[in-house]
């Protein structure tokens, strides 16, 4: 029998750790896969559990990253494509086989803990006016139903991740929040849904987006140092407005009758690069502040307590589309070979992020322009719009960490951006009337980094069909400063 000092002992060293045991359970982690070179799954398991992350977000249901979660102790909520939801809403036998080809086959044989279904990824965004409106709970319910039939449904819950835009507030006040009126009444009724079911409310709160989408936001108050300006809502103060956003959703619930249903933050995090408030400073600032509340347990006025949350993202996707905005390639916390981009502690320990092991990159050689070439010559911008169509360029844009180099080094980045995603053919460095050339001297600058690619399954000697994509506004922005430039 342990004396009572062993006892206290004990007892203190849970009242002194026992909430970074705790904070550790509670973060997981978005794993997207939209990466023209990414790391074998096998990597990024080991990397989550030497970060101590036991919960991962994916977007799709892989088969590979599911059979390498495989008895990981890692918690999985997995996702089902926006596009897919056409035909699960339209037959229980489609949904039957999606849970029984994505679920129970890794559950039963592969010991994947599976603890969500994703049903659709924010199918309610405005911007998708409407497409989603009508197969989303149909959708959700055939899931429920197979996910029934499978013997999983107690186990397994369904959810929706949802933007915060499917409810607001008139006044600004998180207790005026409700659900957006032109959904309202499908809200609720998903909503009911997922409380018969004791499933949870899926959202996703971007305080980043709302600086980028209002060049009036108070920067201060999207973060958590409680220097900004404090909304004060009937004695509830709001020093942040991820607090804020979170308590008009639970104001929306309570006022419809589900004041109790639980509710699991899907995205949360802030962009390294691809706009001028996207930077390495406020991306620590902003996930330190996060994990640094959670680790002191705290919650919402309207709900104490940490969030149930998924940090957003693990590692950056640079065959990620940029319609919403050339930041979204940039997410991760690490870079797309599972180097950390900045110090974070997520509560594992007091040495901030852990690299990935055994990464291996292909040869220090970078494609720039030819000293010899003349930027007066009328196939240096065609061969820039070709390099950035089928390469990432989105940290050339205005405010970015490459938005300040000069036409040389714009012209330069480019086409390294090509020729590493074509894994470094040479070929690929070969622009009409030899403009460029490989170098074996880094090109970096500041904070401008000329990457080197890395190995990967998907290295072949071809750009891959990810990248091939349609000319963006950077590119044809970049084009025009060059023509200005050459101008002037």
């Amino acid at each position: 029998m342990l004396s009572k000092s062993v006892v206290a002992v004990f007892f203190v060293l849970i009242l002194l750790y026992g909430n970074l045991f705790i904070e550790v359970e509670a973060i997981g982690v978005n794993w997207g896969s939209q990466a023209s070179h990414p790391l074998p799954p096998a990597t990024v398991v080991r990397l989550l559990q030497a970060n101590g992350i036991r919960k991962v977000k994916l977007f799709e249901a892989d088969t590979k990253i599911l059979g390498a979660l495989s008895r990981s102790g890692i918690q999985v909520m997995v996702g089902i494509p926006n596009d897919l939801l056409a035909p699960i809403a339209g037959s229980v036998a489609v949904a039957e086989r999606w849970v029984s080809q994505n679920v129970s086959a890794h559950v039963s044989s592969n010991g994947v803990d599976i603890r969500y279904v994703a049903v659709g990824n924010e199918p309610f965004l405005k911007a998708f006016n409407g497409t989603f409106e009508d197969i989303t709970l149909p959708a959700l319910q055939n899931i429920q139903s197979a996910l029934i039939k499978a013997g999983l449904a107690t186990q397994v819950k369904v959810t929706v991740p949802l933007n915060a835009d499917v409810y607001q507030s008139a006044s600004n006040l998180p207790s005026d929040g409700d659900f957006r009126l032109e959904i309202r009444d499908l809200m609720i009724s998903i909503v009911k849904f997922l409380s018969d079911n004791q499933a949870p409310f899926t959202i996703n709160i971007y305080p980043f987006i709302s600086l980028y989408n209002d060049p009036h936001f108070p920067v201060e108050f999207a973060f958590f140092d409680g220097t900004g300006d404090p909304i004060d809502d009937n004695g509830r103060v709001y020093d942040n407005v991820l607090d804020a956003n979170y308590d008009t959703l639970v104001w929306s619930l309570q006022k419809n009758g589900f004041g109790n249903l639980s509710i699991i933050v899907g995205e949360v995090g802030w962009p390294t690069d691809g706009d001028k408030n996207a930077n390495m400073q406020y991306a620590r600032r902003y996930n330190q502040g996060f994990m640094n509340r959670q680790r002191a347990g705290r919650g919402t006025p309207m709900r104490p307590g940490p969030m149930d949350a998924y940090l957003f993202s693990l590692i950056d996707e640079d065959a990620k589309s940029i319609q919403p905005g050339n930041f979204e390639r940039h997410w991760g916390m690490f870079y797309i070979d599972g180097m950390p981009k900045y110090q974070l502690s997520l509560g594992n320990n007091g040495n901030g992020l852990v690299p990935a092991k055994d990464v291996h990159h292909m040869a220090k050689k970078w494609c720039v322009l030819a000293p010899s070439a003349n930027v007066q010559d009328p196939q240096l911008g065609p061969s820039v719009g070709y390099a950035c169509d089928h390469a990432d360029c989105t940290s050339l844009g205005y405010g970015s960490s490459c938005g300040g180099l000069d036409l040389a080094y714009n012209v330069s980045y480019a086409f390294n951006s090509y020729y590493q995603v074509s894994d470094q053919l040479e070929s690929a460095c070969k622009f009409p009337g030899g403009i460029s050339m490989i170098t074996t001297r880094d090109p970096s600058v500041g904070s401008c980094r000329f990457k080197i690619m890395i190995k990967s399954d998907s290295s072949g000697g071809e750009p891959s069909a990810k990248m091939v994509l349609r000319r963006s506004a950077s590119v044809l922005l970049l084009l025009l400063s060059m023509c200005m430039y050459i101008v002037l």
